[in-house]
């Protein structure tokens, strides 16, 4: 690889690195040409970006980002690396698992996780990172949270209205 490639390398994973708050480290070592090729089509089919590259050529995009913001991810720079990339937090660990499932075997391993300036490290961290909420989800919660009392007084009125309507004994607040 000339410099020029390695260069080029460095400068489309740094554009990833940017465009991304999500990405997943993975050793896709072991995995058959066949293996590969259905893991890159079920990460197409989920929109998460996979890109394999050496370990130096990462280390020296995240560095030139910011060094200190990415450092706990260098230590799972080793090995074959392949790098998922993905808006939704949880969708490579997903399809991490089904995939695992799938071929009934316990890759590709999942080496560390950057989601949204946190790190995971390790692979006993994949069930952990299937149950994160997504940034929609949460908000999805908080706001069903905040219908959910106002539901709750509007149907208390409502029962209350009806009541006094059909002559029914109604309790009003004086």
């Amino acid at each position: 690889m000339t410099k020029d490639q390695k260069n080029e390398v460095i400068e489309v994973l740094k554009g990833k690195f940017s465009q991304y708050t999500n990405f997943y480290v993975t050793d896709t070592e072991s995995l058959s040409v066949d293996q590969v090729v259905k893991l890159r089509r079920a990460c197409f089919d989920k929109k998460v970006e996979m890109k394999v590259a050496k370990n130096t050529l990462i280390k020296k995009a995240l560095d030139s980002l910011d060094s200190q913001k990415y450092t706990g991810v260098y230590d799972s720079l080793h090995q074959v690396t392949a790098l998922m990339f993905s808006e939704n937090p949880k969708d490579p660990a997903l399809i991490i698992s089904s995939f695992r499932k799938a071929s009934n075997s316990e890759r590709p391993v999942l080496k560390a996780a950057f989601i949204n300036g946190d790190i995971y490290m390790g692979n006993d961290q994949l069930k952990t990172l299937t149950q994160i909420k997504s940034r929609n989800e949460l908000i999805g919660e908080v706001i069903g949270l905040l219908q959910s009392p106002a539901k709750r007084v509007l149907a208390a009125l409502l029962h209350h209205h009806e009541k006094q309507a059909s002559g029914g004994e109604a309790i009003t607040a004086e």
